[in-house]
């Protein structure tokens, strides 16, 4: 069953279109993450690196093909899916003028836990992110940096499995960021599966193995980050990234 699986995500021969054919499109798009990796996806602007990850997490149904969460078929088994994985979008994801404590008791609730794991699980994060002196006060009041904690927090109270971060440190200070990404190489220690996205390339080659560019729609290359850099001679990720998908702008529309 899904947990045996040695794939974390296995996508096959996937096809999707926006209504109207607008926007990125994938045809036969095939890929493979293993269970424990960090994995990065790495793309321009407009690439198709966040309907990828929507279309992972069921926030979006492919027109063709199959994605397998840990074995199971994410158009299949939502409920046992959801429990899986948590997602941590680019945008944040929790009621501004709730607390820290009371937003993760509400998803903590919404992902099943009962009241004690709640306490149990609220408390540890709340102060693994640094955010214990604010338990208690309106998230709307937060900084950014501060609210991206909360985001992760709530993505991770149920202690999924896989964990999918679209732009995870987007607009935080130096300290926030070395924080986050701390812990996430934690989490991965102990098993979680990371799948990553991000902008911030010196970043993610210190955090991903695994790594995979894609741009319009397709996936032009994959493997570890290692072999990339050898294969195609270049000193880092976003050399890598330039030689690869070109040096001219990008638009997203």
């Amino acid at each position: 069953m899904a947990l045996t699986d040695p794939l974390a995500i296995d996508i096959q021969n996937l096809g999707f279109h926006y209504p109207g054919n607008e926007g990125v499109t994938f045809s036969g798009l095939n890929l493979k993450i293993a269970k424990g990796a960090r994995f990065g996806l790495f793309g321009p602007n407009g690439a198709g690196k966040t309907t990828l990850l929507s279309l992972m997490t069921g926030l979006l149904r492919a027109n063709e093909g199959s994605i397998h969460l840990l074995g199971l078929d994410i158009n299949k088994h939502d409920k046992a899916v959801n429990e899986l994985f948590g997602f941590v979008p680019q945008d944040f994801s929790f009621y501004q003028e709730l607390s820290p404590a009371e937003n993760l008791e509400f998803f903590g609730a919404w992902s099943g836990l009962n009241k004690q794991q709640i306490k149990t699980k609220t408390d540890e994060l709340l102060h693994i992110l640094g955010l214990e002196a604010v338990r208690n006060k309106p998230v709307d009041k937060f900084s950014g940096g501060m609210k991206r904690r909360v985001n992760l927090a709530i993505s991770v109270i149920h202690n999924p499995a896989v964990l999918i971060l679209d732009e995870p440190t987007v607009g935080v200070d130096v300290q926030t960021r070395h924080a986050i990404i701390n812990y996430l190489m934690e989490l991965n220690k102990n098993g979680t599966t990371l799948i990553y996205t991000s902008h911030q390339l010196s970043e993610a080659e210190g955090l991903c193995e695994q790594v995979a560019l894609i741009d319009d729609g397709k996936i032009i290359v994959e493997d570890s980050l290692t072999n990339l850099l050898k294969d195609h001679h270049q000193d880092s990720l976003e050399d890598l990234f330039l030689n690869l998908t070109g040096k001219a702008y990008r638009n997203d529309v």
